[in-house]
């Protein structure tokens, strides 16, 4: 055999590799062949394929893997079983851009399923050799590795801190002040990844100076970037005080106000959570943000938004109120329990109810005037209605009950708690009679109205037992009243009435 044809022998060999791995990325991109491919044993003919002569077929097959990978966690865990990792984390080392960013994809596509899959990848050594590529000039590399430790981080506080431990923070914040957009946004991703877990690993990402850099982006025209920046402040702000002051003084405020407005919607919720992680801490956070008029930017977010969308809203408002009747008062004055009552009306899901209940119940329990204000909105009855509701959660059932009582204790808005009399059951009900006794000897108006409004009447249909505090509640009632008008209200009364009629004799 001439020279000239045993190169033709391997060209033609290398050609069919080269079709082979490109034709196994090209249908590992659709999912309905994904099973086909693994019940072929795609994995065991890619495997040789990574540490091929030719580099191209290199990164094709290693590209075909992530594809693979990424699908589910069976092919995942067949590239831990498969010993690959250990050979992409060699390459990650040696390799050109092309094959590093490759690899860098399957090491996320496997880590990204679980956390003992992120653990493998761990185990094998990936986190310096990602750390490494984060310093590469080509930011195709970087981001790849970015991802990559961002979906390690992200199942839990020990994965996160040995993404600490390697290095990666300092030049993840590096990164973010990186031009390409799409780099800055897997870096503050991940940032906002490693941040999530715990106040100590919060306070990593704080100290590499991340929050100056993040909140320069805050009015980015990039909507996905935006996304990730307000998501990393959010994950920072919500361990502690300490961390969401930090944020605050990065001066973000009034300027993310008007995010609450931005055509994309996870842009606006991830906003509104933080301002709700910020909120939750102090009066005095709650106070700034009150000031630069973010009550009001919220509850217009809250009108011109639904659903999932609309629940960190909800929560803030809630969390301001809960601090001072004050702030709950800022929350009224700003018309936010009307727009409470429509998401209370309109709402499906139950947690979200739950979350509006609870603010409901934040906002009322303060004192009589907040009390009053949620009352005339028409919000007692349904609060009741969702608390008897055998549908409604536990969750939902807790929350409506708790903010029925804390209002209740403090209404004295008598026409709003009349329709409770004939509807709630004794363990609210004894909340709704207290509050009668405690402002029907002291207002003859609204005795007289009491009665022509059929609400004696209904009190002594109330069947109390003696000794209880719901008696002594119906007693209190009684005692604002002649006892012939208590008498004349109380059941059987009209029988007692024919009874002397029959046994009367005319003279």
């Amino acid at each position: 055999m001439s020279q000239r044809q045993v190169l033709q022998v391997f060209e033609q060999y290398q050609k069919s590799r080269t079709q082979f791995v490109q034709s196994i990325a090209e249908l590992a991109t659709r999912p309905q062949n994904i099973e086909t491919l693994q019940n072929a044993g795609v994995m065991s003919l890619l495997r040789p394929l990574l540490l091929d002569v030719v580099p191209t077929i290199q990164q094709t097959a290693a590209l075909a893997l992530g594809r693979l990978a990424n699908y589910n966690d069976d092919l995942a865990e067949a590239v831990v079983k498969g010993d690959i990792l250990p050979q992409l984390v060699y390459s990650l080392a040696e390799q050109n851009r092309f094959y590093k960013k490759a690899a860098a994809f399957v090491l996320r596509a496997v880590a990204k399923h679980s956390p003992e899959l992120a653990q493998a990848v761990v185990d094998c050594g990936a986190l310096d050799a990602l750390v490494i590529s984060l310093e590469e000039f080509d930011p195709g590399v970087k981001e790849a590795a970015a991802w990559a430790l961002g979906y390690i981080a992200r199942h839990n506080g020990e994965l996160s801190q040995a993404v600490v431990d390697a290095g990666a923070v300092p030049l993840l914040v590096l990164c973010v002040q990186e031009p390409e957009v799409a780099l800055k946004r897997i870096a503050a991703s991940s940032l906002s990844d490693i941040a999530k877990h715990s106040p100590e690993l919060a306070q990593t990402v704080v100290d590499a100076g991340a929050i100056a850099h993040l909140a320069q982006m805050i009015l980015n025209p990039d909507a996905k970037l935006k996304r990730q920046v307000f998501s990393a402040l959010s994950q920072i702000a919500k361990h502690s005080v300490d961390l969401a002051e930090m944020v605050v003084e990065a001066e973000i405020f009034p300027a993310v106000l008007g995010c609450l407005k931005d055509p994309d919607e996870y842009v606006r919720k991830n906003v509104a959570t933080l301002m709700r992680e910020i909120t939750k801490h102090t009066p005095e956070l709650s106070q700034l943000i009150v000031n630069a008029g973010g009550v009001a930017a919220v509850i217009d977010y809250v009108g011109d938004c639904q659903g999932h969308v609309r629940l960190p809203g909800i929560m803030m408002l809630g969390y301001v109120a809960a601090h001072s009747e004050n702030l709950a008062m800022a929350v009224i004055v700003s018309k936010g329990v009307p727009q409470l009552a429509i998401c209370l009306a309109e709402e499906q899901e139950e947690h979200i109810k739950s979350a509006t209940a609870w603010a409901f119940g934040q906002i009322g329990r303060h004192t009589p005037e907040h009390a009053r204000v949620v009352a005339v909105s028409n919000v007692l009855p349904k609060l009741l209605a969702l608390y008897m509701d055998t549908e409604s959660s536990e969750d939902l059932q807790v929350k409506a009950k708790k903010a029925l009582k804390s209002i209740l204790q403090k209404c004295t808005y008598l026409p709003a708690l009349e329709p409770l009399l004939h509807e709630a059951p004794s363990n609210i009900l004894k909340h709704v009679v207290c509050q009668f006794s405690k402002v029907l000897p002291h207002d003859s108006k609204a005795r007289r109205l009491f009665v022509t409004s059929g609400g004696l009447k209904k009190v002594q249909e109330i069947k109390a037992e003696p000794g209880t505090v719901l008696r002594e509640y119906v007693s209190a009632i009684n005692n604002c009243y002649p006892e012939e008008i208590v008498r004349y209200y109380s059941p059987g009364y009209s029988e007692t009435l024919l009874e002397r009629v029959d046994k009367y004799q005319p003279v």
